[in-house]
């Protein structure tokens, strides 16, 4: 059972991740039938560390208080290469079975050290794609708040080391200690959803040759189009469109297509009070449940829930 937890403190991490781990791993809740957990700051040279923010951190322990933990944690920090013996805290702690917990740019540490390869992984949304390329052993997932492979958990940005740290304590000591961790700190025992419904929509990417038509799916995204309207418009054949859409675009133009009116969903959803079947009309779902089920597969959440997060609220 997990019962002793380290967490490293490292040159550059930044304060809310490690004050995530402090705060569900860091204090006894026993007096309302929480867990206590044998919990411990260490680095590498015990004095002060350098947060990001530009204070210092007195830490008194070393790394020889993860010897025997159950977990080891490493919150968000500069990404930069790592210490030697901070890495090689990491490959003991996978070696013997014990649990790695990263947050945020954390799973740079995990992944120099070489835990990651085999293994999914997530981190901040920013880093997902420096991550993959830097380490390619790892199969990254850019959408998710958490990933857990084996012992492993990586999170995504900032607040989801909460619901990476509150799955480990659900794993290890089940839903009623969890609850009451969450109960005290005042968020959802778990949360639905991944980080994906987080990004800010980037404006549609088109090329020069495909500009005209982008634009003219955009302006349609009510209607039922077809690939031989779009072929049509560009002057191509519907095998030669589609092969170049893709070819130029990334992807294909159903894809395409279907991200837009996501996007374009999600807008609704923010700025205005209109009901989702309103929505999913003229965003081309068709209807609401339609729409849900795009939501679902691609945002993780539901327009519903996604309307409840970023919703604008009249000021009362």
């Amino acid at each position: 059972m997990l019962t002793k937890v380290v967490l490293l403190a490292l040159p550059g991490v930044a304060p809310f991740e490690f004050g995530v781990v402090c705060e569900v791993f860091g204090i006894d809740r026993s007096d309302t039938g929480g867990p206590a957990f044998e919990f411990t700051i260490a680095t590498a040279e015990p004095g002060p560390v350098r947060t990001s923010l530009g204070y210092d951190m007195v830490i008194t322990d070393d790394l020889s208080a993860a010897a025997d933990a159950d977990l080891v944690a490493i919150p968000a920090h500069a990404i930069e290469p790592m210490d030697e013996r901070v890495l090689q805290v990491l490959r003991d702690a996978e070696a013997r079975g014990a649990w790695v917990l990263s947050v945020c740019s954390g799973a740079f540490a995990l992944a120099e050290a070489g835990i990651l390869n085999g293994r999914r992984s997530t981190t901040h949304w920013m880093h997902t794609d420096r991550l993959a390329k830097e380490y390619p052993g790892t199969q990254v997932d850019p959408d998710v708040l958490f990933v857990e492979d084996r012992h492993v958990v990586t999170s995504a940005g900032t607040a989801s080391g909460i619901d990476a740290a509150l799955h480990i304590v659900r794993k290890e000591h089940g839903a009623a200690a969890t609850n009451v961790i969450a109960r005290r700190m005042v968020v959802p025992p778990q949360r639905d959803g991944g980080q994906s419904q987080y990004i800010e929509p980037a404006a549609p990417e088109s090329c020069d040759s495909f500009a005209t038509v982008a634009q003219w799916m955009l302006d349609n995204l009510d209607r039922d189009l077809t690939i031989e309207q779009l072929s049509r418009r560009a002057l191509m054949s519907p095998r030669t469109f589609a092969r170049r859409f893709r070819a130029e675009m990334g992807t294909t133009p159903a894809a395409w297509l279907n991200r837009q009116r996501i996007i374009r969903a999600q807008q609704h959803l923010e700025r205005t009070d209109a009901s989702l079947e309103s929505i999913a009309q003229t965003t081309g779902f068709g209807t609401a449940a339609v729409m849900r089920h795009h939501f679902l597969k691609v945002l993780q959440t539901t327009p519903m829930a996604y309307r409840r997060a970023f919703g604008v609220r009249e000021a009362v």
